[in-house]
């Protein structure tokens, strides 16, 4: 048996197009997967950490190569977040560090980038946290913690029924102070 999908039986050499890798009477695409599993019809994927809204445009010194460079962020949650950089997109699965400051002290981790546009801020890239030393992890996670007390998360919350457009103005409110330190911060890349 070949890897990769391939049925069992001897090369057909006269195949030009697979080069071989088909026996004489299939195609690609009625060959059988050979170790593939099927998707199951019921989502097994894990609810999303809670998200939260970084208020004040608050900074962080990303590095990459020993390049540093600052970002706003944007959003923040116990697995990554997403910032706006000041040195322009970062290519998809470029490994790099961030330095942040909370009040409960500095907190270090090393991330990946993914992919821009995140939270519809086109020039929102988002990050994964791939490592954190423990002290880094209780700061981020007690800072999360009294973010999402303070109202700063995405997650919803039962509200009385006065207050719903209320909340939903000051979410107004914080989107466009969002787009608002995302023009300023493009503005200066641009004259840099």
């Amino acid at each position: 048996m070949q890897m990769g999908g391939m049925v069992n039986g001897p090369p057909n050499a006269t195949d030009p197009v697979h080069g071989g890798n088909l026996d004489g009477g299939h195609r690609a695409c009625d060959a059988p997967k050979i170790g593939m599993a099927r998707k199951s019809q019921k989502s097994n994927k894990r609810p999303r950490a809670p998200r939260i809204r970084v208020p004040n445009s608050e900074r962080a010194l990303f590095a990459v190569d020993a390049v540093r460079f600052v970002g706003v962020l944007q959003r923040l949650s116990l697995t990554g977040g997403s910032a706006v950089l000041s040195k322009g997109p970062i290519p998809q699965g470029t490994m790099g560090d961030i330095a942040l400051s909370t009040v409960f002290g500095r907190v270090d981790a090393k991330i990946e980038f993914l992919q821009t546009g995140a939270d519809g801020v086109p020039l929102a890239q988002a990050f994964r946290f791939i490592a954190m030393d423990d002290t880094s992890t209780e700061r981020f996670d007690a800072a999360a913690k009294q973010m999402q007390e303070a109202g700063f998360s995405d997650t919803p919350e039962e509200e009385p029924t006065g207050l719903a457009g209320a909340h939903t103005l000051n979410r107004l409110l914080d989107s466009v102070r969002r787009l608002a330190a995302t023009l300023v911060a493009a503005k200066s890349a641009a004259r840099s």
